[in-house]
């Protein structure tokens, strides 16, 4: 039998078990390319092409496929050989119907683990696209041990091993499956309130809710992140479906009995809250494996906000037959299973160290702390998976109990910048990856030089829920401090919630920063705060206390949100706030950050500065300014701004004013 015959013999069996397969092809890249367009023209099919750039019709970049989660499709192409955006392949994987091919272009097999992946510039922090040997050994892994995945490799001949067989499968015909028609029948007699169904993908959640308002009595206005994600809700929903983007939806006045919410964990809390409050009942439908960057942490943090929220899960594949190939080796290679909360750690805690070598010597250990940290965390996604197997400056520390993970907390190198970068961090000239709370505390404090220091970042912390209230958590912070005694300070950065702050408070961490506006994932002001373990890093964190003492009251003010210290109560301008108020006049410091010393500024000045005492005295939006004083947008408006507080600071001290002009405009040469 030909390869083509062999192959599309293979395909039709596919079709009838109801089952979709994964092929690599591996080689150089324009012999993978062809192998692939050779294939487009064997199997009928649609043939989505998602890379970098597409050789044929219809294709999309990783990014964009986002746009596409809903649609269906028969066989893709992923083009992986420059780079593996893991949560686009597994989201790919998610839209080919049952008989389909997901065909993944890789660099030779042997040389994949030494060969620099660009997608690594969204995730390592790294300035250069860098080898990501931990995650390709183990995909590796996850392929071989599966056993149902076909692999062509340059220079070796095709093979078509031997699949077992598996029943025929019956497909959907468009009447709700049992598990379906159960949910269905208490949603259509559900009193007012709030519902959230979860599932896999292709566990038929869009169909369950388009079937919904095609049989409810009242009317349904449908929203989700992207209209074309909602294909086949529409298809089920028929002429009854209506559409509205949440941000449409909110500032609009529609009503309706039903608010259906396709995708509910990929909208911001905080839109989805006003969303929900809005209308009578709301069905919430989302994904809980994890490449919507969410997962069970959706129903942890967000859908524990509803008391009465009712809940269903399904667990019976719509679109595919239970046991799918493709599905397991994708759920395998991007860790989806996160049955980690269904199985109580027991016994006496012991705490241990690890480095991300342990991916390729102990794998197991750090698979099932990240299958702890991603079942805690509202935000996990396969990004966070690449970032923890294979970025540099990554560091964990487990807790224990008889051979299962209790707790775990995940560190990240930060800072250690030279003095000119961190100048012309702290001036806006520069904003360098990575280093999130080392950064801040320059672009945002009050030392030019606070990214100089050394710091170790708590990124992720989690303790299982068995397990919580027992002090695990603070015990991994003093392992913490205790394994980084050649950094200055531990950090953290969090969405403010008064009992978050008491966690980090009763671990020895003091307050340094606030954020001014809410984050759209958590709704939460950002807060960030240091365990100063150097002598420079118990200056530092000082510091930048009783800086933030100077603004809470302003802060408080403008946030309408009190924060946890005691304010001092100083309207002097003081040597920081001349720097900080150079750094906004004469370099790029936003005036948002410039908040404290910019409202002590205009205490102190008689003249007139209508831009900033309408912003920061009147609170008017840049549009109302910008109409009001006749400027033409948000950048002139700016540039307005800064001349006023260097007009304010010049008729202050006209020399002092010159100095640190001449001071700051050097730092901008640095680069």
């Amino acid at each position: 039998m030909s390869d083509n015959a062999a192959l599309s013999a293979l395909t039709e069996r596919m079709a009838r078990e109801g089952i979709r397969r994964l092929l690599v092809i591996s080689g150089e890249e324009n012999w993978c390319q062809a192998q692939a367009l050779a294939l487009r023209k064997t199997l009928p099919g649609d043939w989505l092409w998602v890379g970098a750039t597409a050789p044929a019709e219809p294709g999309c970049t990783p990014q964009a496929l986002q746009t596409l989660l809903g649609r269906e499709f028969r066989h893709a192409v992923f083009d992986a050989g420059q780079g593996f955006d893991a949560a686009a392949f597994a989201a790919l994987s998610g839209t080919l119907r049952a008989g389909s091919w997901l065909v993944l272009l890789t660099p030779p097999w042997q040389a994949w683990q030494t060969s620099p992946d660009m997608d690594s510039l969204r995730w390592s922090d790294c300035a250069e696209p860098i080898p990501t040997p931990h995650f390709v050994e183990h995909f590796m892994r996850a392929v071989t041990r599966e056993g149902e995945t076909l692999h062509w490799q340059q220079h070796q001949a095709k093979s078509y091993p031997h699949f077992p067989v598996r029943a025929d499968w019956q497909a959907a015909n468009g009447d709700p499956l049992p598990e379906q028609a159960k949910i269905l029948h208490h949603l259509l007699d559900m009193p007012p309130g709030v519902v959230a169904v979860t599932a896999a993908r292709g566990r038929g959640k869009s169909a369950l809710a388009g079937q919904l308002i095609s049989r409810m009595t009242g009317t349904a206005i449908v929203t989700a992140p992207a209209k074309a994600a909602t294909d086949v809700l529409a298809q089920f929903a028929g002429e009854r479906y209506c559409f509205m983007a949440p941000d449409a939806l909110l500032s609009s006045t529609a009503t309706a009995d039903w608010l259906i919410v396709d995708e509910a964990a990929a909208i911001p809390a905080p839109l989805l809250h006003q969303l929900v409050a809005r209308f009578p009942r709301t069905l919430l439908t989302t994904t809980v494996q994890g490449y919507e960057g969410t997962g069970r942490g959706f129903l942890l943090k967000f859908c524990a906000r509803f008391p009465n929220l009712r809940r269903y899960e399904l667990q019976q594949p719509a679109r595919w037959a239970l046991g799918c190939p493709l599905e397991k080796i994708v759920s395998e290679a991007l860790v989806f299973d996160d049955e980690t909360f269904s199985h109580p750690p027991q016994g006496n805690i012991h705490f241990s160290a690890f480095e991300s070598t342990a991916w390729h010597h102990n794998p197991h250990l750090p698979l099932a702390v990240y299958q702890l940290l991603s079942g805690a965390h509202y935000r996990t996604s396969p990004l966070d998976l690449r970032r923890m197997m294979d970025a540099p400056g990554q560091h964990f520390l487990h807790a224990s109990a008889a051979g299962s993970v209790a707790g775990a907390v995940w560190l990240v190198d930060e800072g250690g910048l030279s003095a000119e970068l961190s100048q012309a961090v702290w001036a806006g000239y520069r904003r360098p990856r990575g280093n999130l709370v080392a950064q801040s505390l320059a672009a945002h404090g009050g030392d030019p030089l606070a990214a100089t220091l050394v710091g170790r970042r708590v990124s992720r912390i989690a303790v299982h829920p068995a397990r919580q209230r027992e002090g695990i958590g603070q015990q991994l912070i003093v392992l913490a401090h205790h394994y980084s005694t050649s950094c200055d300070y531990l950090s953290v950065s969090f969405g403010y919630t008064a009992e978050l702050w008491r966690f980090w408070q009763r671990c020895g961490f003091v307050l340094v920063r606030m954020g001014n506006h809410r984050e759209a994932s958590s709704g939460c002001y950002t807060a960030m705060a240091l365990l100063p373990i150097s002598e420079a890093g118990k200056r530092l964190a000082e510091r930048e206390h009783q800086h933030l003492r100077r603004d809470a009251e302003i802060l408080a003010q403008w946030n309408d949100e009190s924060i946890p210290l005691v304010p001092l109560k100083e309207t002097t301008l003081n040597e920081d706030d001349w720097d900080e108020l150079a750094g906004f006049a004469f370099a790029h410091r936003p005036l948002l950050t410039s908040l404290g010393c910019l409202s002590r500024l205009l205490e102190h000045s008689e003249l007139p500065l209508p831009a900033l005492r309408g912003r920061i005295q009147a609170k008017c939006s840049d549009a109302e300014l910008c109409q009001q004083l006749k400027i033409s947008g948000r950048k002139a408006l700016l540039v307005v701004q800064r001349a006023e507080a260097a007009q304010a600071l010049n008729q202050l001290d006209a020399e002092r004013e010159q100095r640190l002009h001449n001071r700051i405009m050097q730092w901008q040469f640095f680069h």
